[in-house]
């Protein structure tokens, strides 16, 4: 152990050291033998880490967020390829390979810390061998060793015998009780963390290898943990249960405040952010402008919720704008720029025609029908003395005998059948 110590001692040297540093301050406050003491060091020592983590994380996210853009790709290669998995595994690797994008993105914080996580262990592990590392000299181990967390020693393990943790002052159940209550809660926090990304910020639609290497970290780690958990001390078990709520109140910002598109954390904020933005009549800051800029870019690409937020402004008389401000529907119909184009894409509602009683469309009906009347009879009439002399001839009895084509053509064409001359009837036969 020594030897590993020794060849790591890059890392828990300098872990050592801002131990040291925290626990020169909260001995100042609580007593440099007390657990407080030395549990806030070990607590302030997560904190720092993760902060410096914090651009690892940005960069996970957005490594996410290119999954994500990928995702139309990656369903066109699951339908092409549905009877060959192979073959679509191949393919997948060589989308990754061109867009630039990694799957396992998402553990590059896990893998960050775990230098921290080694150093500490051993740290821990010679504070309970009583050994010094680090610079952690004699009058630190001794601190240290005094030290109790809720009864249990810093660096007390489940496994340890009833000896060995009556030797660091402590009893045997008190150790086991702590530790077992630790590693509850720290498989719950880290499953609750995975939970809440697969169930939430995942977009269902489509599914990628991405959603199942999440699916299967969500039980993979809380069992490692639970079963590596008795191995460890008690230092090492509030470092990573502080790690863990840390990560599950990061994740939970990041889901409220920038969910990923097609989640069910999208709709819940677009729908928080309709709310908000009905209520003022515009976009209160810079993170809603962008959130609006990039959805009114997407236009026809836009998802279910998207659409949905679109529609939900139109309906209250608002129209998002290309620079993610909103203003209102008639400003936005009559607001042209001096070459006179637009300067919205909007277009405005169409109007619907009233709808008419009963009574009116009977009014309006009969009125028709009169102005219909009217209008055939005041067409002129062709009189008698009006028509063509030879169009008739009388007799010698007095009555009118037609000529052939004539008269009958006339009555013919306009009783609808076919105008111009008609070919003359034979004779009937006497």
């Amino acid at each position: 152990m020594d030897t590993i110590a020794s060849l790591f001692s890059f890392i828990t040297t300098p872990v050592s050291w801002v131990i040291v540093q925290f626990h020169s301050v909260y001995g100042k406050i609580f007593g440099p033998d007390t657990g407080w003491a030395w549990g806030l060091s070990i607590v302030s020592l997560v904190i720092l880490i993760r902060i410096c983590l914090i651009p690892l994380f940005v960069k996970q996210i957005k490594a996410t967020r290119a999954m994500q853009t990928l995702q139309p790709e990656m369903k066109k290669i699951q339908e092409r390829y549905k009877n060959d998995k192979q073959r679509q595994s191949e393919e997948m690797m060589k989308l990754y390979k061109e867009s630039g994008t990694n799957p396992l993105s998402s553990c590059l914080p896990i893998l960050a810390q775990s230098p921290f996580f080694f150093a500490l262990y051993h740290v821990l592990n010679g504070i309970a061998t009583g050994k010094t590392i680090g610079v952690i000299d004699d009058q630190l181990l001794a601190s240290a060793r005094k030290a109790h967390i809720v009864g249990a020693p810093l660096a007390a393990k489940f496994t340890d015998g009833a000896d060995k943790v009556a030797a660091l002052g402590a009893s045997l159940t008190d150790v086991r009780v702590v530790t077992a209550i630790m590693i509850v809660l720290m498989s719950a926090s880290q499953f609750y963390t995975q939970r809440q990304l697969m169930t939430k910020n995942v977009d269902t639609t489509v599914k990628t290898p991405f959603m199942q290497q999440q699916k299967m970290l969500m039980y993979v780690f809380p069992v490692m943990f639970a079963v590596f958990g008795i191995n460890f001390p008690v230092g090492v078990l509030v470092y990573w249960l502080t790690t863990n709520v840390w990560t599950m109140g990061q994740q939970m910002y990041v889901i409220r405040n920038n969910p990923t598109p097609g989640s069910k954390a999208q709709a819940a904020y677009l729908e928080r952010l309709h709310k908000h933005v009905t209520h003022h009549g515009k976009t209160r800051n810079r993170r809603e402008k962008t959130i609006v800029k990039a959805i009114v870019a997407k236009g026809r690409d836009r998802n279910e919720f998207e659409r949905k937020f679109i529609n939900g402004l139109t309906k209250a008389g608002l129209a998002a704008q290309a620079d993610g401000t909103v203003a209102t529907s008639e400003a936005v119909a009559v607001a042209t720029v001096e070459d006179g184009t637009p300067t919205t894409t909007a277009t405005p509602r169409r109007q619907q025609p009233k709808r008419q009683s009963k009574s009116q469309r009977q009014s309006g009906g009969a009125k028709s029908a009169g102005d219909s009347e009217e209008s055939s009879s005041s067409a002129p009439s062709l009189s008698k003395s009006d028509a063509p002399q030879d169009a008739q001839e009388t007799g010698g009895t007095g009555k009118a005998t037609p000529k052939s084509g004539t008269g009958g053509t006339r009555s013919k064409a306009q009783s609808g059948q076919r105008k111009g001359p008609q070919r003359p009837k034979s004779p009937s036969k006497k």
